[in-house]
């Protein structure tokens, strides 16, 4: 993946400045966050899912831990966490309120209102201090990250000794006929769809185009390394359409 210029990063396809990004970011989860939950299931077919459930079996979350997961605004993450560990400790920051507002909604549904703490804030500045957290999440959210490394670093501060990080992106599918099959699908009828059933066309174009310009497995699986995570390895979920990443703060 090419180098960003120090004051210019992507937005999808388009090149931005690093400033903007978050404020656009912002924008797109802010406009569709009332249908986000319908939309992942329709994009998907059900299987992101099947995807967050593989990576709670991965995770085998445990009782008493404290999680944080990062860009969990509608709160999936959080609360498969919190089914698997009984009583622990969630805390689940995301940068668009609207987001936020979606999962405390589902919590009060779900009844897990009073195990949830919901923090507004950036990837790259925490507001929480070092060894803190036993885990840390983020699903489908640090390719809207600025500047992921960043991310990354935050994570290893935030994450006691012992703690662990998980991550679960859309990659790239290691062959090229599949992968052109999946672009077909991608661009021409995910839009489609954020059009119909979201009314957003326009915000669902930059998430495809967002997925193309995150760093393939092995090229993010470097990143892990560089902001300190040991025994880091990842899965490929459905071929690669998604992958698992996990590293221990060791």
């Amino acid at each position: 993946m090419a180098e960003q210029s120090d004051n210019t990063t992507h937005f999808g396809f388009q090149t931005v400045p690093e400033a903007a990004k978050a404020d656009r970011v912002r924008g797109v989860f802010g406009s569709v966050a009332r249908r986000y939950d319908i939309m992942n299931d329709v994009m998907s077919a059900g299987v992101h899912r099947v995807w967050k459930d593989a990576m709670m079996d991965w995770l085998a979350p445990r009782t008493d831990q404290r999680l944080l997961d990062v860009a969990g605004g509608t709160g999936d993450i959080a609360f498969r966490f919190l089914k698997r560990a009984g009583q622990a400790k969630v805390t689940v920051l995301d940068l668009t309120a609207e987001m936020l507002e979606a999962g405390k909604n589902r919590a009060v549904t779900e009844r897990m209102d009073g195990q949830l703490q919901w923090v507004v804030g950036d990837a790259m500045a925490l507001p929480f201090e070092d060894n803190f957290f036993d885990v840390y999440t983020i699903s489908f959210g640090i390719r809207n990250v600025t500047r992921p490394q960043e991310a990354l670093n935050e994570a290893f501060r935030v994450l006691r000794p012992g703690g662990r990080l998980m991550v679960l992106e859309f990659s790239q599918i290691p062959n090229d006929m599949l992968q052109w099959v999946y672009d077909l699908y991608s661009f021409n009828v995910i839009p489609l769809m954020g059009k119909i059933i979201a009314d957003d066309q326009a915000s669902y174009q930059y998430l495809v185009e967002s997925i193309r310009k995150f760093p393939d497995q092995d090229s993010f699986l470097y990143m892990l390394h560089k902001a300190g995570f040991e025994n880091a390895k990842y899965r490929n979920l459905s071929m690669g359409v998604a992958c698992l990443h996990s590293g221990w703060k060791i």
